[in-house]
């Protein structure tokens, strides 16, 4: 019988050997969740902004010259495909030291908990979701808490505030509080400059009107108010690039397939797209309340 040289049998011993189970990586929702993280090639967008997310959920990075920062974390078995993005553009996850959250659901905050332990990053959320990401689920003042599924829990986690800047290296990432979808949401804006032209990019929290069956809009006017006040912050806001969690909320996934065929000029440059943002939600929330008082809601 011919010898297998050692090297050779090493790699077969690997290959053949299960994967070793994480907890923190442990699919969940895989049905929702394959609606969103389909494979997606990671794209420098502007300056060193970058998106390394998927086809159905963002995930932003942007290399400040003295560490990464990454927006959104997606869900817990996407992490690895997050990391790979990472390498693609030739960083390393232990290169991210901020980790900003916008919202604490599972599918962008799913897996946080396992990149903030590759990278040993800090997350950053505004603090209603620290609660939540702690526990690694939201809380019952959140109007889809009765659907929603637990995620792992984030430990390394700290709260922001309204309007605070955070600076790493030579870039200041600005919290804006936009709460609706959840009572803490949270959108990120920064400046990126490329070639001497600087622009204002907006990651924004998702600002969907939706909610689990039963809930009721109608009954918590505190919350019509918190997405209205959320739409008039949209409207207002430096925006020259926009990312919404969910790309097809924005017109994302138009966007980055004509950037990918090279379509100039840059496809993202949309001064108008947070104020459309804002008016697709005022809409939305319009139209489910109407529905609440003609009984038609869930």
């Amino acid at each position: 019988m011919k010898s297998i040289h050692p090297a050779a049998l090493a790699l077969l011993t690997t290959a053949a050997a299960p994967q070793q189970d994480d907890p923190l990586t442990r699919p969940i929702a895989p049905e929702a969740a394959a609606k969103w993280i389909g494979p997606q090639a990671p794209i420098r967008v502007h300056g060193k902004t970058y998106l390394v997310g998927f086809a159905g959920m963002n995930v932003a990075l942007i290399d400040t010259g003295k560490g990464l920062i990454l927006i959104d974390g997606a869900v817990p078995q996407s992490v690895r495909s997050v990391e790979a993005n990472l390498g693609k553009l030739g960083f390393r996850i232990e290169d991210v030291k901020l980790i900003l959250s916008t919202e604490p659901h599972f599918d962008h905050a799913g897996g946080l908990a396992a990149l903030a332990r590759d990278s040993g990053a800090t997350v950053l959320a505004g603090a209603w979701a620290v609660t939540a990401l702690k526990q690694g689920m939201s809380t019952p003042d959140d109007p889809q808490a009765a659907w929603l599924v637990p995620f792992p829990a984030v430990s390394r986690v700290r709260a922001v505030k309204d309007g605070e800047a955070i600076r790493l290296g030579n870039v200041t990432v600005t919290a804006r509080a936009t709460p609706g979808h959840t009572p803490g949401s949270m959108s990120w804006t920064w400046r990126s400059c490329e070639g001497g032209a600087c622009r204002t990019i907006v990651f924004a929290s998702s600002i969907n009107p939706v909610a689990a069956n039963g809930y009721r809009f109608t009954k918590h006017p505190e919350v019509v108010a918190s997405f209205r006040a959320s739409h008039a912050r949209f409207r207002a806001m430096p925006c020259d690039i926009m990312f919404s969690a969910h790309p097809d909320n924005s017109g994302g996934v138009e966007k980055y397939a004509r950037f990918a065929r090279g379509v100039r000029p840059n496809p993202y440059l949309d001064p108008g797209a947070c104020r459309a943002y804002a008016a697709r939600s005022a809409k939305a929330l319009a139209e489910r309340l109407a529905d609440e008082k003609a009984g038609k809601a869930k």
